[in-house]
């Protein structure tokens, strides 16, 4: 995901994914929300890894509420509003547009009762809001594994896979996340 996000820097327009989207590049709105995106999503992802470490929560619990409030902080106010503008210029057309739409919002509403949860000194909601936020940050990678894998078993047309994984990506990982919370959390 590194890798993904550093062929944009220094800013380039004519790269990697930005060259299927020309016809938005020249919307300022779109350049802002596409490089605050890429940079504080990758940021939320490697910051989340963290969280879920009993290690670094029990023996470095200052760590672990610095890197906390920052991944929060950086969704809440950065990552998932532009995910959301970027999300309404999605290729696809309508159903991938709801999907990463979708997204953003659902990614926004977890983090925010994660806080919430937190600040209310429920931490067993705060967890379980947690994981769903996390899920929905681990769609970054999720969509591209699915591409990967449909295109090689399938070789579909590009935008029928953009379709598809628009939704697999976190529809499938929020899931997984209900099944570790009633599994694992909620006895």
């Amino acid at each position: 995901m590194f890798q993904i996000t550093v062929q944009y820097f220094p800013v380039n327009f004519d790269v990697a994914f930005l060259r299927i989207k020309q016809q938005y590049i020249h919307f300022t709105h779109y350049k802002i929300a596409f490089y605050i995106h890429v940079t504080f999503s990758i940021f939320s992802l490697f910051a989340g890894f963290t969280q879920f470490s009993r290690f670094i929560r029990t023996k470095y619990s200052q760590v672990h509420k610095i890197v906390g409030w920052t991944y929060i902080v950086s969704i809440l106010l950065l990552a998932a509003p532009s995910g959301l503008v970027i999300g309404y210029y999605a290729n696809g057309g309508f159903w991938s547009q709801l999907a990463f739409c979708l997204l953003a919002v659902g990614w926004f509403l977890f983090t925010l009762k994660a806080f919430v949860a937190l600040k209310q000194n429920d931490y067993q909601k705060h967890q379980i809001f947690m994981i769903r936020s996390f899920a929905l940050t681990l769609s970054a990678i999720t969509l591209r594994f699915w591409k990967y894998i449909i295109v090689l078993a399938f070789q579909p047309r590009p935008m029928d896979v953009y379709q598809i994984v628009a939704w697999l990506g976190w529809v499938l990982n929020l899931i997984i996340a209900e099944i570790i919370i009633l599994k694992y959390i909620k006895k």
